[in-house]
């Protein structure tokens, strides 16, 4: 089968489709069946144009032979990081390690996991590719961070938070260990991050009633809430329940759990505190995150532009804070009933588009909801529904020492 022209007869076949043409005559002009059809309006559906595309016949496997020199090099760097208090000890660390020792002959990632997986010493796993969901980090411009936290038990029994937030473009991290995750906790985790970090301009994260005010009453407005529309941030909701939205600051949740709370036993949660700065200091300075072409967090951040919150900025800010003009957004899945939930209200959407995700907009200033839609990466944004919102009390200003400076 010629790979080009069954893509092209796949992208004729939904264009056809998009624009209207009835289904007999699109497997007219491209004379395949049905089955065939619905299989590449299902693949479209969920991953966009580059779903058309036909999945790798390339062998999983493809031994070959690798010089005993090599791994015992694998397996002996292997066993070193693993006695190290703070770090991985993957295929990815390994061939870190490796780079500066054999230069070109490294070997790759595939030979590494392969010689791992021979000697016992590790296991393969296998995942799934999402389904299509606006990702804030190819929708807004600007910086965008990302928070979460995630907790461990001591053996004495009290609950430790580890709350991290990193800048998505540079993956620079900044942590805070916790009792509690209550709203002063997140606030104050924050502003120290913003001292260092700089203020974003987007800040993404989930549905915890210490982020969004609450569960209970309707247009809630919480203390956070309140915090980063003063300081001009937008928050930018996840969808509810679905923690891989937020997948990179996850696994920085997981990161801190293999390389640094597994390797140790704390008796309290001050002895967290104190040994935490080292595994920032070796993410920042050691580790290498795939995406970043080789480059550390701490390298990538150099580059980055950025405003940092100062500690006059901090005791400014008054002790009742008003909701201040700007933006919050929300990436939702609408239920079968065609509706969204936003802040303990429901907005009816549309059925048609049940179990699809929309972004939905609330402008503080302009007192207006607006709902948008997106089938897929390759085509317009639409926008679907507006709704007028009243805001249950004045909105200030936002103050020009935090306007966003325009792009030039």
């Amino acid at each position: 089968m010629d790979e080009k022209q069954e893509l092209h007869r796949r992208r004729q076949a939904i264009r056809l489709w998009l624009k209207g043409v009835k289904t007999n005559r699109i497997l007219e002009k491209v004379q395949r069946s049905r089955v065939w059809l619905s299989k590449w309006r299902k693949q479209f559906n969920h991953f966009g144009a580059a779903g058309l595309h036909s999945d790798s016949r390339r062998p999983h496997h493809t031994p070959t032979t690798c010089p005993p020199r090599i791994v015992r090099w694998i397996i002996q760097t292997r066993r070193r990081l693993v006695k190290r208090p703070v770090g991985l000890n993957g295929a990815r660390a390994i061939r870190r390690e490796l780079r500066h020792v054999l230069g070109a002959q490294t070997p790759s990632l595939a030979t590494i996991n392969r010689v791992l997986q021979t000697h016992g010493l590790t296991s393969s796993a296998v995942s799934a590719r999402p389904a299509y969901c606006p990702k804030p980090l190819t929708t807004v411009t600007g910086t965008l961070q990302a928070m979460d936290w995630t907790c461990r038990y001591l053996e004495a029994g009290p609950k430790v938070y580890a709350f991290h937030t990193l800048n998505l473009r540079t993956r620079a991290c900044r942590q805070t260990i916790a009792t509690d995750k209550s709203t002063p906790t997140v606030i104050q985790h924050c502003l120290d991050t913003w001292k260092t970090l700089g203020i974003p301009q987007f800040l993404q994260l989930d549905n915890d009633a210490a982020f969004c005010g609450g569960y209970k009453a309707p247009r809630t407005f919480g203390q956070f809430v309140r915090v980063c529309l003063y300081l001009g941030i937008e928050l930018i909701f996840l969808p509810v329940a679905e923690p891989e939205r937020n997948g990179e600051v996850e696994e920085v949740n997981g990161l801190w759990g293999r390389a640094f709370w597994e390797r140790r036993r704390f008796a309290s949660p001050g002895r967290v505190r104190q040994a935490s700065p080292s595994f920032i200091q070796w993410y920042m300075t050691n580790y290498g995150p795939p995406h970043l072409d080789g480059l550390t967090p701490q390298q990538a951040q150099r580059c980055e532009p950025k405003r940092c919150l100062t500690a006059t900025q901090i005791a400014r800010l008054p002790e009742r804070l008003p909701i201040t003009a700007g933006r919050i957004h929300f990436v939702r899945k609408v239920q079968a009933d065609g509706t969204v939930t936003l802040l303990n209200e429901t907005w009816r959407v549309s059925k048609r588009l049940a179990g699809k995700y929309v972004w939905a907009t609330l402008s503080t200033r302009g007192r207006r909801l607006d709902i948008w839609y997106q089938r897929s990466t390759q085509h317009e944004w639409r926008l679907l529904k507006s709704y007028p919102y009243a805001m249950p009390e004045p909105v200030a200003r936002l103050r020009p020492e935090f306007v966003r400076p325009k792009a030039a």
